[in-house]
């Protein structure tokens, strides 16, 4: 915002020093007021102050009618835009009273007409990047909240329905009727259904498997080193990068030979890499790509592996991507075409316009030629506007200095069309010096050709100024498109985010319930009757606690209670025939390091469920110098190797980084802990989106 309104006010200046130049001091209060009107404030006082200092200036002193032009772009941008014209029509009034000249007449009136386009294109550029560098914020929070309601709307067809069949079919048979085995089957899907939700929100950023990757590593005892050069959010295309990393860390562990493993990213040119490379290979034949190297073909990616001359083992995924959100991105590129049309028209106005002043100074004879040339000049203008077109400025720079000889000094004005693209295709230390030049050489050509002293000036500052005028709009439409990339980059990471909170909440809270209402399920259908009754009253508990779990997901602010949790533990533990100890010596906590140390025993306990065969648990917490620590132990751990897929890990090392806490975990002599730690008075921070 301050650069654009930097130009601004560099391009009123340069006018208002025209007539400086010409013996008018008093256009610098016109200047002054402009600014203040543009972008300060638009009230009537001022625009009634502007109208004074105009008429002052060009029917009390004589200045050029032009200066017109700085009222009729304030009325352009009031709710007087109505009385532009009266404004022209005065300067033709005026000017062609002084004079009684055709053509002077119409060069004043094309020129005031130029100076009221060329204020109010730039006065709308500075209010539209002034709307999106306020509107930011809002738009990510209401981007975020769009999502929430559609992530609520697709959860609660789902899973709300199976969670609501599920308690049907239990109520029936607490009335005495079978169990229908649906009810089980349904059960099974929504917990399936809920980790391939997970999945999918997971997939839409690398950065959870890169937290998962790096406490994978630390508990295998291997230095890991990650190096996050891509940008989130990575969409669809993130899962397949994920998928790598997830395979090839799996390997490293698996192997157990390496100490140190680097992972790095990198997202250029629209295509994102992944580079793996650890010092556990002896020969290329130690680690193959897996089933991944599928799924990299089909998204139109490269993987390669194999030992690097330094002896160490590199994996490496090419994957081209489409950032998530890119659909709602077509919104913001329209608003920039929009802005980006109102600019080219307004410098094809610009450059007709000048283009115009400088035939009606040329004989008729000369006027098809010179006509002929600016056309060229007007169109290799407007094809400069993008980019950086070196042929494009060396073409207009001959049409500019080899006619001069032919045209005389008119054609001395054409040199602005040079000056323009100079400043938007060089760095300012390597532009301003050739701007410079092209001003010199203007000013020693209006020497040669015997000008007076006051026209010559006239014609170098004009020059200085045309260049100003077309470097300001391409600039100004270039700095709405840059706010509306970083308004849209703000509302897909808001996006993103709410993804991958819901990733968290489906895995760590409501994939626990579901797979402790699939387990009571089961048990209840082999249990005698008594017995089963008690299971599936439980389930009834569960579905309720499910029920209140997706809410969660759906957004819904949730404290967890870490004794129900354990007794919850207990109960399911018990079930499944796991013998349980529990031992909570924590004091009171706050509510958000209980609700994290809470889905942290969640994640152990269903983890103990699904990877394990214990036959023990034990459950205790404890405070310490400070610091509240879980312990999870069971006596079922199935060795070091990792598992793919896993996301609960990372999921919790995200939970408690968030409060400054951690988690680790140790296996041994066929035990398995988990142990995670967070100060007593954590302060909580926002859970980092990678």
């Amino acid at each position: 915002m301050r650069q654009a309104r930097l130009i601004v006010v560099v391009v009123l200046a340069g006018f208002a020093g025209v007539y400086v130049i010409a013996g008018f001091p008093g256009a610098l209060a016109v200047f002054g007021v402009q600014v203040a009107y543009v972008l300060w404030r638009r009230c009537g006082w001022l625009l009634t102050a502007q109208a004074a200092l105009v008429a002052g200036l060009s029917a009390g002193l004589g200045s050029s009618v032009a200066v017109i032009g700085f009222l009729g772009g304030a009325l352009l941008l009031s709710r007087w835009g109505a009385l532009t014209p009266l404004a022209g029509l005065g300067a033709a009034v005026i000017e062609h009273a002084r004079h009684g000249e055709v053509r002077a007449t119409l060069d004043a009136t094309i020129t005031t007409a130029l100076l009221s386009l060329l204020i109010y294109g730039m006065g709308r550029l500075v209010d539209r990047a002034g709307e999106l560098h306020a509107n930011r914020a809002a738009l990510a929070a209401g981007a975020a909240a769009d999502e929430r309601l559609r992530i609520a709307a697709e959860l609660n067809d789902g899973l709300g329905r199976s969670l609501a069949v599920i308690v049907e079919g239990v109520r029936r048979a607490l009335a005495g009727a079978d169990m229908p085995a649906e009810v089980v089957r349904t059960a099974r899907e929504s917990l399936a259904m809920a980790r391939e939700a997970a999945a999918g929100y997971r997939a839409m950023s690398l950065g959870p498997e890169l937290t998962t990757a790096r406490a994978l590593l630390a508990a295998a005892g291997i230095g890991a080193e990650v190096r996050e050069g891509h940008a989130e959010p990575l969409g669809p295309a993130g899962a397949v990068p994920a998928a790598v990393l997830r395979e090839a860390v799996t390997d490293v562990v698996r192997l157990g030979a390496a100490r140190t493993c680097l992972i790095e990213t990198l997202d250029t040119d629209g295509t994102v890499r992944l580079r793996i490379t650890d010092d556990g290979r002896r020969t290329a034949e130690d680690g193959r790509p897996g089933a991944t190297a599928a799924q990299v073909e089909a998204a139109g990616g490269v993987l390669s592996a194999g030992l690097a001359p330094d002896g160490r083992y590199v994996v490496e995924a090419a994957l081209p991507h489409r950032a998530a959100g890119e659909d709602e991105a077509e919104t913001g590129r329209a608003t920039y075409g929009e802005s980006y049309g109102v600019v080219l028209g307004l410098l094809a106005a610009v450059l007709v316009g000048f283009s115009v002043k400088a035939l009606l100074a040329l004989p008729a004879g000369m006027v098809a030629p010179a006509a002929a040339v600016l056309a060229v000049v007007v169109a290799m203008q407007l094809r400069s506007v993008n980019g950086r077109h070196m042929v494009a400025l060396g073409v207009m720079t001959v049409l500019a200095v080899a006619p001069v000889p032919v045209f005389g000094p008119v054609w001395l004005g054409v040199a602005g069309f040079v000056a323009g693209p100079v400043l938007l295709a060089f760095r300012w230390r390597v532009a301003w010096p050739l701007v410079a030049a092209v001003l010199a050489a203007v000013a020693v050509a209006g020497t040669a050709f015997g000008l007076p002293s006051a026209a010559t000036a006239n014609f170098t500052v004009s020059t200085l100024v045309t260049g100003l005028v077309v470097y300001g709009l391409v600039r100004l439409a270039r700095q709405v498109k840059e706010l509306q990339a970083a308004r849209e980059e703000l509302a897909r990471a808001a996006v993103v985010e709410e993804r991958l909170r819901a990733a968290r909440d489906l895995h760590d809270l409501l994939g626990h319930s579901l797979a402790a209402i699939l387990l009571k399920c089961e048990l209840a259908r082999r249990l005698d009757p008594a017995r089963a009754r008690a299971e599936l009253t439980g389930v009834i508990a569960l579905a309720e606690q499910a029920e209140a779990d997706l809410r969660s997901v759906s957004g819904e602010h949730r404290d967890l209670s870490l004794a129900s949790e354990a007794a919850s533990a207990r109960s399911v533990l018990s079930a499944a025939g796991v013998e349980v100890t529990v031992d909570l010596a924590h004091p009171p906590l706050p509510a958000e390091a209980e609700t994290v140390l809470s889905a942290v025993l969640r994640e152990a306990v269903t983890n103990v469920l699904r990877h394990s065969s214990a036959r023990h648990c034990a459950v205790s917490t404890a405070l310490e110098d400070g610091v509240v620590r879980l312990r999870v132990r069971n006596d079922g751990a199935r060795g070091a190797r990792a598992r793919h897929g896993s996301s609960g890990i990372g999921n919790l090392t995200t939970r408690l980084a968030a409060l400054d806490g951690r988690l680790t975990t140790a296996a041994g002599d066929g035990w398995f802990e988990l142990e995670a730690v967070t100060p007593l008075l954590a302060t909580p921070c926002p859970i980092p989106a990678a």
